[in-house]
């Protein structure tokens, strides 16, 4: 994992997540996109963030993160990160 790639962590049934990985696609932006549900490892960084609940979706980029983001939110976080969007 590239620690200053962007990274989404949701699941496949939440619908949230769904709309910000179909719009981080649509706008040609690497990203890894990691289940909460499926993969241990991103349950325990979620839960990291926020006390030792699993809340999502996630973006990260390094150390930085925002929950649960509107379409708006994530645009003013990637350019935060100088990701061209």
């Amino acid at each position: 994992m590239d620690k200053h790639k962007l990274q989404l962590y949701g699941t496949d049934w939440c619908p949230k997540s769904s709309a910000l990985r179909n719009y981080l696609q649509s706008k040609w932006i690497e990203f890894d996109d990691f289940n909460v549900e499926t993969d241990p490892e991103a349950d325990a960084r979620v839960r990291g963030l926020y006390e030792g609940n699993l809340k999502f979706p996630t973006i990260m980029a390094g150390d930085d993160f925002i929950k649960n983001p509107t379409i708006v939110q994530l645009n003013e976080f990637l350019e935060k990160h100088n990701i061209d969007y």
